[in-house]
């Protein structure tokens, strides 16, 4: 009996574990978007990538050194980036704040295709075609979304698609916050 015991305390205390988890889940304490970066408030990790519109022109973090930008990391293969799509649209019409696209793990004529379907809301995009950009950035699902300020440190991070209420009451604040 005793070889039974331990193996049904560690089962009951992982289900507990679980309930508790799911339990916060579902009353709004937890969510898997609030997994800090430990990149905030450190330097945008250094990347020289092409552009999706002239692969010829390769752009770096120092093309917008002293500019308040906003980075999208996206794929043409990603739900959820079709999803935020429309905002990120609206918000390139409005001019606030420079959108950068880092077109992630993804096919050039697939993204092209994309941004001419949807729009295109981003100043200019690049490309990460093997992701090596986004891990040294800490991307480990797309769509996320960087606030970084005018000396080049990684203020915000965005994780899933931004939804209007996202935008309006999160991340324009600090872009005005930033810009001043």
């Amino acid at each position: 009996m005793k070889n039974f015991a331990f193996p049904l305390v560690f089962v009951a205390a992982v289900l507990g574990l679980l309930a508790w988890a799911i339990y916060l889940m579902n009353t709004g304490q937890l969510s898997p978007r609030d997994i800090p970066s430990p990149l905030i408030d450190k330097p945008l990790p250094a990347f020289s990538l092409p552009t999706l519109e002239d692969p010829k022109k390769v752009m770096s973090k120092a093309d917008w050194q002293g500019k308040v930008v906003l980075i999208n990391v996206w794929a043409s293969w990603c739900v959820a980036c079709k999803q935020e799509h429309p905002v990120l649209v609206e918000l390139g019409r409005r001019k606030i704040v420079p959108l950068i696209g880092l077109n992630y793990k993804d096919a050039r004529a697939a993204a092209e295709s994309t941004l001419r379907a949807g729009g295109n809301p981003y100043d200019v995009s690049l490309v990460d075609a093997d992701g090596r950009v986004g891990i040294d950035w800490g991307v480990y699902g797309v769509p996320e979304t960087f606030l970084i300020d005018k000396q080049g440190i990684i203020r915000y991070k965005h994780i899933g698609p931004i939804s209007p209420e996202d935008l309006e009451k999160k991340i324009l604040p600090l872009v005005r916050e930033l810009s001043v």
